[in-house]
C-alpha cells in the first residue's frame, strides 16, 4: 500500500474548523484560542466573565481572527445545555475543556457545598460540555481536549485533595470517551499541566508572601527544586501543545495524556 506524505502545514491547519474554549479569557484559555486562531479555527469563546471575552474578541480581531463569545456560568447546567442550542456551536468540532477553579482547602475544613462547587466546575462541567459536543458530532469527526493536572497523578501541594479528586475524574472521563466514541471519529485526550504562570498562580503566590504564609512558600521552594527544567512554564507552552492534539498531527493519538509540567513527573 502506498503511503501518503501530507504538507506539514496542511496537518497542523485549522481552517474549515470550529473550535469552542472554555475559560477563554485568560491564562491557558487565551493563549489556547489565540493559537488555534492563528492554525485558521473559527472560533467560539466561553467564560462567566463578560468583559473579558469583549476585550479578547477586540484583541483576536486586531490580528484578524474572529471569535463569536458567549458569557456562560459553568455551575449550571442549563445554561451550558442552552450554549449548545446556538448555531455556531451546531458547527463546533473541536472541544478545549479549560474552565476549572483551583482553591486551596484543608480537608478536615472540607464541607459538602465547597466540594459541590469544586466537583461542578471542574468535572461535571467537562461532562456536560463534552456529551452536548458528541452530540453535536454524531456523524462527522471530532477532537476534544480536557485540561488535567500534575495533582491528579502525583499530589504535591497540601490543601487540594478536592482539586485532584475532580481532575482524576477528568482524565478518568477522557480515557472512557476515547474508548466509547473512536471509531465514530471522535479523539479525546488529557492534556496535563504542571507548573505554568498563570493569573491563579500569581495570586497564590501574592497571598503566601502577603500573608507570610511560610508552608506555602515552601510548597513553591519544593516544586522548583524538583523541576528538572529549572523554571516554570508559561500558558502558550501548553497551548501549542493543545494545537498540536487538536490538529490532524495527532490524528493516531486518542486516549492520551500529554504531560506538560516541565519533566515535574519524573522527577
Amino acid at each position: 500500500m502506498k503511503t501518503t506524505h501530507p504538507a506539514l502545514e496542511s496537518l497542523i491547519s485549522l481552517k474549515g474548523r470550529t473550535a469552542l474554549v472554555t475559560g477563554a479569557v485568560g491564562g491557558i484559555g487565551k493563549a489556547t484560542a489565540l493559537r488555534l486562531g492563528e492554525a485558521g479555527a473559527s472560533l467560539v469563546l466561553v467564560d462567566r466573565d463578560t468583559a473579558g471575552l469583549q476585550k479578547l474578541k477586540e484583541e483576536l480581531s486586531g490580528k484578524g481572527i474572529e471569535a463569536v463569545c458567549y458569557t456562560v456560568d459553568l455551575e449550571k447546567k442549563e445554561e451550558i445545555d442552552r450554549l449548545w442550542e446556538n448555531p455556531e456551536c451546531k458547527k463546533v468540532n473541536i472541544l478545549v475543556n479549560n474552565a476549572g477553579i483551583y482553591p486551596f482547602k484543608n480537608f478536615t475544613d472540607l464541607d459538602e457545598g465547597y466540594l459541590n462547587k469544586v466537583m461542578t466546575v471542574n468535572l461535571y462541567s467537562t461532562i456536560w460540555m463534552c456529551q452536548n459536543f458528541i452530540k453535536v458530532n454524531k456523524r462527522r469527526k471530532g477532537s476534544i481536549v480536557n485540561i488535567g493536572s500534575i495533582e491528579a497523578i502525583m499530589p504535591f501541594k497540601k490543601d487540594l485533595a478536592h482539586y485532584s479528586m475532580s481532575k482524576v475524574g477528568v482524565i478518568a472521563l477522557t480515557r472512557d470517551l476515547a474508548r466509547d466514541f473512536g471509531r465514530k471519529g471522535i479523539r479525546a485526550n488529557a492534556l496535563i499541566p504542571g507548573g505554568i504562570i498563570t493569573a491563579g498562580t500569581k495570586s497564590a503566590a501574592k497571598k503566601a508572601l502577603i500573608g507570610m504564609d511560610f508552608s506555602l512558600m515552601a510548597d513553591g521552594y519544593n516544586f522548583m527544586q524538583r523541576l528538572p527544567s529549572g523554571r516554570l512554564g508559561n500558558p502558550d507552552e501548553v497551548a501549542r501543545m493543545i494545537l498540536v492534539l487538536v490538529s490532524d498531527l495527532a490524528s493516531y493519538v486518542t486516549g492520551a495524556l500529554l504531560p506538560v509540567d516541565g519533566g515535574f513527573l519524573s522527577a
